[in-house]
């Protein structure tokens, strides 16, 4: 499977951050937005993330006549249903953020979503994104949606604590391993982890970094969970959680808070992560650093690096189709990602954008060089209910470490039931 669905990141269960609800254009050429101006009405699962959307309205208004007024929900499961009947009703969201992949391919199968198309080809002919970005947002050669974020799953560390241990950044998997052995030998927890929501990026780069075309398997379904491939990867996965580096799974503490207050060391999240750190009260380059996790098989060409991109949408039936559709393609714009980077702190899915945080930034430029390859998320790139039952999972696992054929075979026999729908 290609593409799958990249989920607009949420630390939903960890730090209150939710999805926003975003507006995909509709079918008409950017002209086609001339005029319309006014109140947009934007739903968001990311309710932590109102006041940054909010931010905005004084450059969208200046722009384009254009602002928000930003509903967000902290439950996940209550915004999903809340936009599902929406489609039932006349009060269709005029922008709203959803998920790529298989949840995205569902409104369009339904006619539900405007087309985007215009909108891309002028991001496109203008340099603002990349066609490999595009691919994320195609359905039968036509987009819909456009990206509310782009997002790199990196490792965050604490500068202060590899100071005191006089530890360096490391750039192979040999290297990481003798910094988590360092740092649990000196009564300190290497990684985060949890138990619910964020439990697949471990198991993502294991996979993904040893062999990128097992990771590509699990995607269409050709290579099984059980796989003795996959069973040696959990593994390795077991014997860290046994050596003890990974952080109680159990654990309430905002994941943000828990870096700046050592719980653990480093914690592999989304760039989008830097905005948490940042309202904890960490600055970039000084309480913490970023670094790209070393590929576990080092013979390979290129270092797989995750990558996640959530959608902002628009109803085909709303009656602000106008108002998300003008709004959509400023926001695509390089002055529309300068100012939301201001707002929220994270990589640019613009080349043209002004990054703000030098840190950032610097992580961005290196991803996309020759030197490294980019791979779908799990949440994303897996089938929706291949995803619940793995996130469960996975969870278990972590809390429990032990044999992982029990498992993996759960996740298999989700990942069967699913692929013998699609044949």
């Amino acid at each position: 499977m290609t593409s799958r669905r990249m989920a607009a990141i949420a630390l939903v269960a960890l730090s209150a951050i939710g999805v926003t609800l975003g507006g995909c254009s509709g079918s008409g050429s950017p002209s086609s937005t001339a005029g319309a101006t006014g109140t947009l009405n934007f739903y968001t699962d990311k309710a932590a993330w109102k006041p940054d959307f909010e931010k905005l309205n004084a450059a969208s208004k200046s722009a384009t006549d254009i602002t928000l007024s930003v509903t967000g929900y902290s439950d996940s499961n209550q915004y999903n249903a809340f936009i599902k009947q929406s489609f039932r009703t006349s009060k269709t969201p005029g922008l709203f953020t959803w998920h790529t992949g298989d949840d995205l391919k569902s409104l369009v199968d339904d006619n539900l979503l405007a087309d985007t198309t215009s909108i891309w080809d002028k991001a496109i002919s203008e340099g603002w994104a990349s066609e490999d970005l595009r691919k994320t947002y195609t359905f039968d050669g036509k987009q819909y949606c456009v990206p509310m974020n782009v997002a790199y799953w990196v490792m965050f560390y604490d500068k202060k604590t590899f100071a005191k241990y006089d530890l360096q950044v490391p750039t192979t998997w040999d290297e990481l391993n003798t910094v988590a052995s360092t740092l649990k030998s000196k009564g300190v927890t290497p990684y985060n982890q949890s138990n619910v929501l964020f439990t697949f990026q471990w198991f993502q780069h294991l996979v993904a970094t040893t062999d990128p075309a097992l990771y590509s398997g699990l995607e269409d379904g050709s290579v099984k969970y059980t796989d003795p491939r996959i069973v040696k990867i959990m593994d390795l996965w077991l014997t860290e959680q046994k050596a003890g580096w990974f952080s109680d799974p159990g654990s309430t503490v905002d994941p943000a808070v828990g870096l700046k207050q050592g719980d653990f060391a480093m914690i592999d999240m989304g760039t989008w992560f830097a905005g948490n750190l940042a309202s904890a009260g960490m600055k970039a380059g000084t309480d913490y650093g970023m670094f790209i996790i070393p590929p576990v098989n080092s013979s390979l060409q290129t270092t797989p690096v995750a990558v996640e991109s959530g959608p902002m949408c628009t109803a085909e039936k709303s009656p602000q189709k106008a108002l998300g559709l003008a709004y959509s393609e400023w926001w695509m714009s390089p002055e529309g990602q300068t100012q939301w980077n201001q707002a929220h702190p994270d990589v640019a899915f613009n080349p043209k954008a002004t990054v703000s945080d030098p840190s950032l930034k610097a992580i961005g430029s290196e991803v996309t060089t020759d030197k490294y390859s980019q791979y779908e998320r799990f949440y994303e790139a897996m089938p929706t209910s291949v995803v619940t039952v793995a996130v469960e999972q996975f969870g278990a696992f972590n809390t429990n470490p032990g044999d992982p054929m029990p498992f993996l075979q759960k996740i298999q026999d989700a990942a069967d039931t699913y692929w013998a729908t699609q044949k």
